[in-house]
């Protein structure tokens, strides 16, 4: 049933991405407008997963994760029937809504269910799940906007999910109920959600409207931040349950490898975005040719994730995460290579490669988040680290945007990506070699980062 879950999310997400070309013609949008269907959901996961894993805390995992399976179901259904770009993104808030009580839900289910020594394992077949829907996501993708739209595209888990919800709502949660534990309901800590939310979309809506924004209304808004952030922080510490639990961060295993698995994600996402543009805006490609060669990114992630997993339970996880982010860096600097003239091989392999170090540095991460907390901390270390990927990914969607985006006007002259025309491949291709340079010193940075972490946590 996790599984299932994490297949439907990842696959809705690898297929959007694909989308994206096609639904900027579709509407005529910017850039930086049609991020807003990948934003939007981003941006709702990141926001309430904290909330859900507090949640499910008092009130049972197995019922939140299944009433969320429901509410992605409804969003998915209302994007495919969406009439204009903000339609779309308002859908998109419904879709992430269940998909985040999945995502906040699922590896604490995991975990309550497998013993800890067998944990590693688990969460390496969970990628499997992911990977296979991001190995599928792309594909159909393609398949279905070359013969048909994109709208399409959203009613394919439709189908798969109403039929885990009857199946999982009749026969599992009887069973889940059985072995899982509720707490007490206590507090809502409401102010510190509200803050966390107000902190991050203020960071991403100044993001991407920074470059058409005044300075003055840049520092403003920026000073604005600041202050909400000092003033969450003193919320957390004087709430009886935090939204945030600072407490877990005094660990340094436990902060750092909440930080990588962001910054990984980040990276991820940097390429995820923009490598569609290139190969249909640069390259030529037809949609159903973009969604095979980003297979590369999933096939690796199936082939290497359960070996992973299974690695991390006999050496721990601070060689195979620091190994990760490091080959994820190197695939990055190999993708800055790329050509006006590169084949679709050229691009597969650097995918795959890239694909190699987020499946080693995965599993191995989560499981040391999760196999190091006590059992009453398990839903609400789920819900960080699955808010810790969303924030990344979040980040790294706001980061190509702006910094490509930045960089072709500035080549162009004052131009936007919508209003491309074959002269511009060449400033095309420096804005895109320069944002993916880089990202690539971020991941280089995560790798040092993750090598500082306690040895002594498997």
């Amino acid at each position: 049933m996790v599984a299932t879950g994490v297949f439907l999310s990842t696959m809705d997400s690898s297929m959007t991405n694909v989308a994206l070309p096609s639904i900027m013609r579709s509407f005529g949008s910017s850039l930086p407008q049609t991020e807003w269907v990948v934003l939007t959901y981003l941006l709702t996961i990141t926001v309430t997963l904290l909330f859900w894993g507090r949640f499910a805390d008092w009130y049972g995992k197995s019922t939140i994760y299944l009433v969320g399976m429901l509410v992605f179901t409804t969003g998915s259904l209302a994007c495919y029937l969406a009439t204009s770009l903000g339609l779309l993104c308002f859908f998109r808030f419904i879709q992430a809504m269940g998909a985040a009580m999945m995502m906040a839900t699922g590896p604490a289910i995991i975990k309550m269910i497998f013993p800890i020594e067998k944990l590693g394992m688990a969460l390496g077949f969970i990628g499997i799940a992911t990977s296979t829907g991001l190995l599928l996501g792309p594909v159909i993708s393609g398949v279905l906007i070359h013969n048909y739209s994109w709208r399409t595209i959203f009613l394919v888990t439709v189908p798969v999910s109403l039929t885990a919800f009857v199946w999982g709502w009749l026969r599992l949660r009887p069973s889940f109920q059985q072995v899982e534990k509720t707490g007490a309901a206590y507090p809502i800590d409401w102010l510190g959600m509200i803050l966390w939310a107000a902190i991050i979309s203020g960071v991403v809506l100044l993001s991407t409207l920074c470059s058409q924004a005044s300075l003055s209304v840049v520092l403003i808004s920026s000073f604005i931040i600041v202050l909400l952030v000092f003033q969450f922080f003193k919320v957390e510490r004087q709430h009886q349950k935090p939204l945030f639990p600072l407490i877990l961060f005094q660990k340094r295993f436990f902060s750092i490898a909440i930080f990588c698995a962001a910054l990984s994600f980040s990276v991820l996402f940097v390429v995820l975005i923009l490598m569609p543009f290139y190969m249909d805006y640069i390259l030529g490609f037809s949609a159903q040719q973009i969604g095979f060669v980003m297979m590369s990114v999933p096939v690796s992630v199936f082939l290497v994730s359960p070996i992973s997993g299974m690695l991390s339970d006999r050496i721990g996880s601070r060689l195979l995460t620091t190994s990760g982010l490091i080959v994820a860096a190197f695939s990055l600097f190999s993708i800055c290579l790329l050509t006006e003239d590169s084949t679709s091989v050229d691009i597969a392999w650097r995918l795959a490669l890239l694909g190699c170090g987020q499946a080693l540095f995965l599993s191995p991460n989560s499981a040391e988040v999760l196999g190091s907390v006590s059992h009453d901390q398990v839903g609400i270390s789920s819900g960080l680290l699955a808010t810790a990927r969303n924030l990344g990914m979040l980040f790294g969607v706001t980061l190509a945007g702006l910094l490509f985006g930045l960089l072709f006007r500035h080549l162009t002259g004052g131009y936007d990506l919508k209003h491309f025309q074959p002269e511009q491949a060449g400033s095309f291709m420096t804005a895109l070699t320069v944002t993916f340079a880089i990202t690539a010193l971020l991941s280089l940075f995560g790798a040092i980062l993750s090598g500082l972490r306690h040895t002594g946590v498997k």
